[in-house]
């Protein structure tokens, strides 16, 4: 079987579980992985990103198999929040917030 009928047989639950592994150098039950298995577990993450996803997400392997790099302002654009309406954008002391607190607040 080669690389890229294994990708196509990859549930998302798998490479969800490879790519944790991947991140951590650990399997979901705790062990830990052996040089191979980061190696080839790397490497069908890679081309899982690339094949299936075709992941436009920074520091991520396009379908084109190149690593995404954005710069700053296009990744301020990407984290902008929507505004549909056309109106301006609340200031910062006028954005809901969970909490806000001063320093001298118990």
């Amino acid at each position: 079987m080669n690389i890229n009928e294994l990708v196509k047989n990859i549930t998302p639950e798998v490479y969800e579980n490879l790519r944790g592994a991947v991140e951590t150098g650990k399997w979901p039950d705790g062990a830990s992985l052996t040089q191979e298995q980061k190696d080839n577990s790397l490497q069908l993450v890679m081309a899982y990103q690339s094949k299936v996803l075709k992941s436009t997400e920074h520091f991520s392997v396009g379908a084109d198999g190149n690593i995404v790099n954005r710069n700053k302002n296009e990744l301020k654009n990407q984290f902008k929040p929507a505004n549909p309406s056309g109106q301006s954008p609340l200031q910062p002391s006028e954005q809901p917030g969970i909490a806000r607190f001063t320093h001298d607040d118990i």
